[in-house]
């Protein structure tokens, strides 16, 4: 099943930070943008990742949960890219994991764990440097560069080393910094660590209104009562996907009344391994 839908630009605080493409893209609500069987990652004898099957469909925003030690990193390098797997089969926006890394960074918006910028680079720095990797030319990175400013509220830091500002802020610019180019894919490793609650939840309202604009979002955590922010979620447990669905199915299927309640279900027998 297929609908016509216009393609804008991604949007952060209700605000456009890119041009309009202005034609009409062909979305499959059914079709998936990430297709993962078997995918599986040895590093000598250890199984870090082991035989994970799953899909993620467009637009969706798809939880990797689980504990820090139960493979997500591995996984989400495997993904992106980053790491070549030992077996199994996966794609990521068409493309192959293991002929096709190069493109797939090409499509691909990637934020990890310590949100991918430079302490000594100022905001405006930051938005150059990654615009000119991901290919923008000088007049789109410019522009694009003082939407990002004007939006996130960094006017008056623009020119101030990153270094010097709140984790909050530099946590708002790196996800906007990860789709300055118009991905079909972000991925998200651990976006939420080390900032408050509050934050969290402004940060995942960022996530939303990316995700109604058609942005197919992937993000691995281990705060668990994230999960009930993703239309589905899978739990990891040392290296294996142990339960996937949507959060309420999962609660009904286990019996539970949290997701905390069937992580702890799920994780105590985990032998804890690489993350």
């Amino acid at each position: 099943m297929t609908e016509s839908v216009t393609r804008g630009p991604i949007t952060v605080g209700g605000n456009d930070i890119g041009h309009d493409i202005g034609n009409d893209v062909v979305k499959d609500v059914t079709g998936n943008v990430i297709n993962a069987e078997g995918l599986t990652k040895v590093f000598g004898e250890f199984r870090a990742v082991d035989a994970i099957s799953f899909s993620v469909g467009g637009g969706e925003v798809f939880g990797f949960l689980g504990a820090n030690g139960a493979g997500k990193t591995t996984a989400i390098k495997m993904l992106t890219g980053l790491l070549a797997p030992s077996s199994g089969n996966a794609s990521v926006a068409g493309f192959d994991v293991y002929t096709g890394a190069e493109d797939i960074k090409r499509n691909i918006g990637y934020m990890s764990q310590r949100f991918s910028l430079y302490d000594d680079l100022t905001p405006l720095e930051n938005i150059r440097f990654f615009g000119g990797i991901y290919g923008l030319h000088r007049k789109e990175i410019k522009e694009k560069g003082r939407a990002l400013i004007d939006t996130l509220g960094l006017a008056s830091v623009a020119d101030v080393r990153l270094k010097a500002l709140p984790l909050g802020w530099k946590q708002k610019l790196a996800f906007s910094v990860a789709v300055m180019h118009e991905p079909r894919i972000v991925f998200l490793d651990e976006p939420t660590g080390g900032v408050d609650p509050l934050t969290r939840r402004r940060f995942w309202e960022m996530i939303y209104e990316s995700a109604e604009r058609g942005l197919t979002v992937f993000v691995t955590t281990h705060y668990m009562d994230e999960a009930e922010y993703c239309d589905r979620v899978s739990i990891m447990v040392d290296g294996r996907i142990a339960a996937l669905d949507t959060p309420l199915e999962l609660q009904r299927q286990f019996g539970v009344e949290s997701m905390d309640e069937l992580f702890i279900r799920l994780a105590r027998p985990a032998k804890g391994g690489a993350s």
